[in-house]
């Protein structure tokens, strides 16, 4: 090799190491082309998610005025959870909405009925169907994409409560989205993580906002402690009727989303996630154990879970007009509806 060739190789490595020569995964590290970097290069043809949050209605017709800002695109949860100011308001939603997808979520489509979509949400796991958690959503809320399988990527998760992706000047916003988005990464920039989107682009996404693994099966497994730490940054949030999202959850919306995040799939309702992991009873409860609690002093039909978090204490989204909050496990309008509880860590 040349000195002149040798130089250059070495500018080359300095570039990279302070990051002015993006980091490709799976490619040569020389650019961020639009080559499908990380690939196989088959199509898949599937279903996405194109809002930050899709909520998911028993069926159609049943929205109010104040709904408008979800059923959009794009959605404004800020503005939709803002404009629910009364419990009434929230408690409304009760039995309507059924569950919610995150961006660039895969959904199977069942049905379609004008401008709404039926949609089974993959990797919502439920009695209701065999293909996901089912409801229905206006249909311009999915992206139909036979695109390249982005599968063999690293994946970016979102760790922020919510996190704003930037269109390819890394100066415009494009859309903000919650915690627990995944993405598929195409390339790192410094601080900048680039990400295929359910617009079948690339975005650009901060580092700093999200947690990257060479795939969903590196997720570290977690500890007790590690579910409760995560648990808690959503102390405060409103609860929301069908909410699996930082604009709000509901009971098993928070659970599944606390232990999805670390990588531990669990069943979208709280009576079908008692039906999984380890029997726990109640005087040998540990942190990240879920508690839950059933009608007829805990002999009926399961309504609730929370988890326990130590010292006698449990975290959970109680109900419209309550918030994420930490309650004695002794208190006495759930102590007396105890279920039983279950643990899902070895």
């Amino acid at each position: 090799m040349s000195t002149k060739s040798w130089s250059l190789s070495l500018l080359s490595v300095l570039l990279l190491y302070i990051g002015l020569i993006p980091t490709v995964y799976g490619a040569s590290a020389t650019s961020t082309s639009s080559t499908d970097i990380c690939s196989a290069t088959t199509k898949v043809r599937k279903h996405y998610i194109n809002v930050s949050v899709a909520t998911l209605w028993k069926q159609p017709g049943l929205e109010r005025a104040i709904d408008a800002p979800s059923l959009s695109n794009p959605v404004d949860m800020k503005k939709w959870t803002a404009s629910m100011s009364s419990v009434t308001q929230r408690r409304w939603l009760t039995g309507k909405t059924e569950t919610q997808a995150l961006y660039g979520q895969e959904v199977r489509m069942l049905k379609v009925n004008g401008e709404w979509a039926q949609v089974a949400v993959v990797g919502q796991a439920t009695p209701k169907s065999k293909y996901g958690y089912p409801g229905w959503l206006p249909k311009a809320q999915v992206s139909t994409l036979t695109t390249t399988d982005y599968s063999a990527c690293p994946v970016a998760i979102v760790s922020a409560k919510t996190a704003p992706i930037y269109k390819a000047d890394q100066t415009t916003k494009s859309v903000e989205v919650s915690f627990n988005t995944r993405f598929p990464v195409i390339a790192q920039s410094g601080n900048w993580i680039q990400v295929w989107t359910p617009n079948d682009d690339k975005a650009w996404v901060k580092k700093a906002d999200v947690a990257i693994y060479d795939s969903l099966q590196n997720i570290p497994k977690p500890t007790g402690t590690d579910l409760v730490a995560t648990g808690k940054q959503f102390l405060g949030l409103p609860y929301l009727w069908a909410g699996i999202s930082a604009y709000g959850f509901d009971c098993s919306g928070f659970t599944s989303t606390v232990y999805g995040y670390h990588g531990i799939a669990l069943p979208r309702d709280a009576s079908a996630q008692i039906k999984e992991g380890k029997a726990v009873s109640w005087n040998n409860l540990q942190p990240g154990d879920l508690m839950f609690f059933a009608t007829n002093n805990g002999k009926g039909s399961v309504h609730h879970v929370s988890m326990y978090i130590g010292n006698g204490q449990m975290m959970h989204s109680p109900k419209a007009g309550k918030t994420v909050e930490i309650i004695s496990i002794n208190t006495s309008s759930y102590a007396k509806e105890f279920a039983g509880a279950r643990r899902y860590l070895d």
